[in-house]
């Protein structure tokens, strides 16, 4: 079994769906998959793909050079290399492919339906253009959760393709160091985390609001750090927040590397990720991992990933979420009963299985097309 994969979201460090192609991608290796890999341009150094992965890439820059290169490069191939099953680990396929070549299409979410407000307009255009297409032309489509298979029901009645759940792995990260390690970020004090893209779907702009409406004794025993890469329509949220008075307290890192991540997860006191919708959520089962507990919201999947361990809110309830907050952050006995099954929960999310269940996938697609085409 041949196994093709459209890796155009390796080309960046910061692009969360490409930390999941790539794991995804090592994980299939080391189960001995045949695995070729495309992309339109040079991925990300940041990638490490296994040597007995055949990786090809192409001069394609920039989003609409990408869109070109996954409906005509991508496909021919394919082809020219004679797999047997094409992936798209991310909302794509091409429109037209080989009729011997099964496609199996990967579905994060449907942020496009449920929260467009929250997208930059070029990637609310593709996903409208786009998504359908490849639903239709999926042998199976995948979703990373219930939640969202449910949704892609829901929302496309007229789909045909069986919708299968595979839940992703978590990023192995590295030991962490120790909290110490954090002072030149700004961390000297307890603090609650965030971890995401800065980007409206995160809801940070109520998250902080939900800071301000703390008590000043919890402020003041409690930091709230955030880390993550500038998005887009987030980029003065820092000044808003030198503007509160907050800033003493509210402290953003950027992007950082995978240890002072691991760092910083290891260390905090909770994760506070009350975001307007996600289609998995890989930071909530990242602080599990740690044995962290969860403020984060009532919708999408978040309840689904999270499990017992964590505090649900809704995300438009500024007050809901800092009264949780506030619990998570001055009661230790509620805290601690709250991350008791924490690790227990992430452990269920590895990479191996999610290996092993799109391999189940592809090795039933590819049957079901051979006699399709037969």
């Amino acid at each position: 079994m041949k196994i093709a994969i459209d890796g155009r979201n390796l080309l960046s460090a910061t692009d969360g769906i490409g930390r999941f192609v790539h794991n995804a991608i090592k994980a299939l290796a080391a189960l001995g998959a045949d695995v070729v890999v495309y992309a339109p341009d040079k991925i990300s150094a940041h990638y490490d793909i296994p040597h007995r992965v055949s990786l090809q890439t192409a001069t394609f820059k920039g989003y609409l050079a990408r869109t070109v290169w996954g409906q005509t490069m991508l496909p021919s191939l394919a082809r020219r290399d004679k797999v047997d099953v094409l992936w798209g680990p991310s909302h794509r396929l091409p429109l037209v492919l080989d009729s011997r070549i099964a496609r199996v299409v990967t579905i994060h979410d449907l942020v496009w339906l449920h929260a467009p407000e929250t997208m930059r307009a070029r990637t609310l255009i593709g996903e409208r253009l786009l998504m359908k297409p490849a639903l239709r032309k999926a042998d199976v489509v995948v979703a990373d959760s219930t939640a969202t298979a449910n949704a892609l029901t829901s929302a496309f009645p007229w789909l045909r393709s069986p919708v299968a759940t595979v839940a992703p792995g978590t990023a192995a990260l590295p030991a962490p160091g120790d909290v110490s390690s954090l002072e030149p970020l700004g961390v000297t004090r307890p603090y609650a985390l965030f971890v995401g893209t800065l980007e409206p779907r995160k809801n940070l702009a109520n998250l902080i609001k939900a800071y301000g409406l703390l008590p000043a004794g919890t402020r003041s025993t409690c930091d709230l750090v955030i880390v993550g890469g500038k998005g887009w329509k987030q980029t003065r949220l820092a000044d808003q927040v030198r503007g509160s008075g907050l800033e003493t307290n509210i402290k953003f890192t950027g992007f950082v590397d995978d240890r002072v991540l691991a760092t910083l997860y290891a260390n905090c006191l909770f994760l506070a990720m009350p975001s307007l919708y996600e289609g998995f959520g890989f930071p909530i089962v990242e602080a599990q991992s740690f044995g962290k507990p969860v403020l984060t919201s009532n919708t999408s999947s978040m309840p689904e990933v999270a499990g017992d361990s964590a505090v649900l809110v809704d995300p438009n309830d500024p007050a809901a979420i800092s009264g949780a907050f506030d619990r998570l952050a001055t009661d230790a006995e509620f805290r601690n009963r709250i991350a008791a099954g924490a690790r227990e929960n992430a452990g269920h999310f590895t990479w191996e299985n999610h290996a092993r269940g799109m391999l189940q996938i592809f090795e039933q697609t590819i049957r079901h097309r051979r006699k399709t085409d037969a």
